[in-house]
Order: C-alpha cells, then structure tokens, then sequence
C-alpha cells in the first residue's frame, strides 16, 4: 500500500492545507478597524467652511439629505424641514466654530460621531458650549451629518 514515506507526506500536506486556509479565512474575516480621523476631519472642515463662508452654507454643504437638527425647546428638524430652515438662516452678524475633541467610528466605518465644543461669537458676546454631530459615509464616499445637537452652556468646566 502506502509507505510510511507517503503517509508523512499526505499528514505534512493535510496539516499545511489546513493552517493555509485557516489563516485565509482569518485574512479575510479581519477588518481593518476604520479610523476615526475621518470624520474627525469632516468635522474640522465642517467648522472651517462654517467660520470662513457662513453657517448656512457650510449647513446646507454637510448635511445629509435625511439630517436631523435638535434645538432647545423646538421639535426636531428632519430632512427637508432642516433644509427649509438652514436656508431662512442670516448669518453675516455672527460666527460659529467648533473644535471636535473626540469621536467614534463604528467597525463598518460607515457611521460615527464626533463632539467638542462650540463658540457663537456676535458683535459683542460669545457664547459657547457642546456640541454632537453623527455622521454617515455617503455612496460617493463623503461624511455628511444625520444628527446635528448642541447643548449651549455658560460654564465649561469638567
């Protein structure tokens, strides 16, 4: 029959098959974790546009189709609603920015949020506060929001 030569060789061939595909299917079912600096940056760009053309362009430019805007004591504004609103804004008398300290990015990378703090800086008066914007990765691979909160705050300590 078979030699003991050939046995080692059908036991040293079945064993390497089996840890080759072992460490395919372990190639293929680890994910690089998506990184967070992605929407991080959307979100310094998101402030940059917002300071340097207006609120309600930079608004209108990264919000998703199906965004949402929470405000204090208002009903949420969804979608073309948010839309409507964004559009009526004035804005040529004050400035907003913000700075994101920090976020989160789903393991799909197609979802996350970012928060930090906010300033609205009028003719005389700066107010400021916190802030969370949830992002979803559009088709065309942009970040755009779907959820757009602030928490104005006259204090900001830890």
């Amino acid at each position: 029959m078979y030699s003991t030569f050939h046995q080692k060789i059908f036991w040293f061939l079945l064993l390497s098959f089996t840890f080759i595909s072992c460490d395919f299917i372990q190639q293929k079912t680890t994910k690089e974790k998506p990184s967070i600096q992605e929407i991080i940056q959307a979100d310094q760009e998101f402030s940059d546009m917002s300071e340097q053309i207006g609120i309600k362009k930079a608004f209108l430019q990264y919000m998703s189709e199906e965004g949402v805007i929470l405000r204090p004591e208002h009903i949420p504004l969804v979608g073309p609603e948010a839309i409507d609103y964004l559009s009526q804004v004035a804005d040529e008398e004050y400035t907003l920015s913000w700075k994101p300290s920090g976020g989160v990015i789903a393991q799909s990378g197609d979802l996350g949020f970012t928060y930090g703090i906010y300033q609205l800086k009028m003719e005389d008066t700066t107010l400021s506060g916190t802030y969370v914007n949830v992002w979803q990765k559009q088709s065309d691979g942009a970040w755009k929001y779907i959820l757009n909160n602030t928490n104005e705050s006259t204090e900001l300590n830890p």
